[in-house]
């Protein structure tokens, strides 16, 4: 155990290190073309033409960004996605199917089902979970302010907010995968043991709140972040957890692998990121399968389902 500690501990350090000088890199690098090319200014002058548009009104404001984009966000994403899933074309993207004739094509009343879900969740649950949040951001005192905060500021809190998320989300959503919880919880969701984008909200309304929403929202509470911070956090949390469940391990975009894996085995891979499942043992399954081998990046266009094709099953 002692060993597999020190192990742990040094490929944690190396991930960190890692990652800490590329993110100081890419900090870099991105604040001199935000600075050089002028792109900070636009966005500031947008900004200002847009909150002087809604007359300063903070709650128009924060319902515009923090409800209505990442939901056209996570709809306008899902809608393409689901052109494959009901109608199997373009070719091109259902060539990318992780589980080989599942959803081919998806099951229409199954599939409504999901989609009304989804959309109550988001009615009924995460936009009146806005309210408190409206309160909260107000008190800090400068997530409406006339001025946006900088894009290396931006970095450093979507870091934040992306460890937080992690945190959270890996611990609730171990526990609702309890005996006791999952039964009358979290097996709404593995109705799904082949996940297309949608269902990545098609929830129970408790875990929709606990696992969903808040590990989503923490990170920017804590922070007391800008509106416009918030809305991009959000659309982008919403649009990876889509590609995470999406089904189709696209080129260039990040690999849904793992995720997907955690649908088809249950008992596997419960983070967002990895780190968590490492360092607790819960994905020693699935780094001894294929589909860890195809969890990466795909820079190209052949499929990795044919590239990292699966054994030949040994017969009966």
């Amino acid at each position: 155990q002692g060993e597999k500690l020190r192990d742990a501990l040094k490929i944690s350090a190396y991930v960190f290190s890692t990652g800490l000088l590329m993110f100081t890199a890419l900090v870099n690098s991105a604040s001199w073309f935000m600075q050089n090319i002028t792109l900070g200014n636009f966005w500031q002058t947008a900004w200002l033409e847009f909150y002087n548009c809604m007359e300063g009104d903070e709650w128009t404001i924060f319902l515009l960004g923090a409800a209505l984009v990442p939901a056209l966000a996570f709809w306008g994403f899902n809608g393409i996605l689901l052109v494959a899933d009901i109608t199997g074309k373009p070719t091109f993207i259902t060539r990318y199917r992780i589980q080989l004739g599942k959803n081919d094509p998806v099951d229409t009343k199954k599939l409504w089902k999901a989609i009304y879900t989804a959309l109550g969740n988001q009615f009924f649950i995460s936009f009146p979970m806005l309210v408190p949040m409206f309160y909260i951001m107000k008190s800090w005192g400068n997530s409406f302010s006339k001025e946006l905060p900088t894009f290396q500021w931006f970095l450093v809190e979507l870091s934040i907010f992306t460890v937080v998320e992690e945190i959270l989300f890996y611990y609730t959503h171990r526990l609702v995968h309890h005996p006791v919880l999952y039964k009358y919880i979290h097996k709404k969701h593995h109705e799904w043991t082949a996940p297309i984008g949608v269902v990545s909200i098609y929830a129970h309304p408790i875990e929709h709140i606990v696992s969903n929403t808040l590990p989503v929202m923490t990170g920017p509470m804590i922070m007391g972040s800008h509106i416009v911070s918030i809305s991009a956090w959000f659309s982008l949390a919403l649009i990876t957890t889509s590609i995470s469940h999406c089904g189709y391990h696209l080129p260039f975009l990040p690999s849904p692998e793992f995720h997907d894996f955690h649908h088809l085995k249950f008992n596997q891979c419960y983070g967002v990121l990895g780190v968590l499942d490492f360092l607790h043992g819960t994905d020693r399954v699935f780094r001894q399968t294929k589909a860890f081998e195809r969890h990466k990046v795909l820079l190209g266009l052949t499929p990795l389902s044919e590239s990292i094709p699966e054994p030949p099953k040994k017969a009966e």
